[in-house]
């Protein structure tokens, strides 16, 4: 037996499976396996808005004939696996997340490739959508849900943290996008943060946290800022 350091043990773990749920529904969202089918809603959704796309590894799009052959390419595939982002109450798709880096043996997955146009951004939808995604990958088995963005990327490194993902660091020269560097922000959640950061959720999406005019009462990055602040203090102790 060493008398040097090692990491506590993991009794009994078995790899989780691999994502694949074609639908997720929450309060306000519902998700759905992206197909050919959403190219039409999305490609309105985001025409106008170029922005979306600039810390993207593709677009924007001009034309919706090349939007539609990246969609087409990125529905088939299984990592990183698609979802559409509708309103639970109907309407057009007016976003897009995905499952990435998915790697069972390690309990780790991450949320990325976040493409939501103006019409889903700071929506309760928008907040629900990451909050399925999150629900589904812990209670499958995962241990550790990883979000990484450009690390000049403020909005998505905002949040983040308003999401209840801890910083972990920056990736200096991490990989070269539409021919530029990009240093990598990392953040996660893992298993033994997700209870308090689910309560937090269901605080923020109970309809009796917003008023009649549908402003909150709670901001969800006041709930979760303890335990973001708490985890981040102890890695600067390591």
């Amino acid at each position: 037996m060493t008398d040097r350091p090692v990491g506590p043990p993991v009794p009994g773990w078995q790899a989780p499976p691999r994502p694949g749920p074609l639908h997720m529904e929450g309060r306000h969202a519902l998700l759905e396996r992206l197909s050919e089918a959403h190219a039409a809603e999305l490609f309105d959704a985001f025409k106008g808005h170029d922005p979306v796309w600039d810390y993207m590894p593709v677009g924007p799009f001009a034309a919706f004939a090349d939007f539609r052959t990246w969609l087409t390419g990125a529905a088939a595939g299984d990592d990183p696996l698609f979802y559409a982002i509708r309103d639970r109450a109907g309407g057009p798709a007016t976003g897009v997340a995905s499952f990435l880096r998915i790697d069972p043996r390690a309990g780790s997955i991450e949320v990325g490739f976040i493409a939501m146009s103006p019409a889903l951004q700071r929506t309760r939808i928008a907040t629900d959508a990451i909050h399925l995604m999150m629900h589904w990958a812990f209670d499958a088995g995962y241990r550790r849900f990883e979000w990484k963005c450009d690390a000049l990327n403020a909005p998505s490194r905002r949040a983040a943290r308003r999401f209840g993902f801890v910083f972990e660091g920056v990736f200096r020269q991490a990989t070269i996008v539409k021919g530029r560097n990009r240093d990598t922000a990392w953040f996660s959640v893992i298993d033994r943060d997700w209870p308090a950061l689910r309560a937090s959720y269901d605080t923020w999406l109970d309809p009796a946290n917003f008023d009649a005019d549908g402003l909150q009462r709670h901001r969800l990055s006041d709930l979760t800022a303890p335990l973001v602040a708490a985890v981040e203090a102890a890695l600067r102790k390591l």
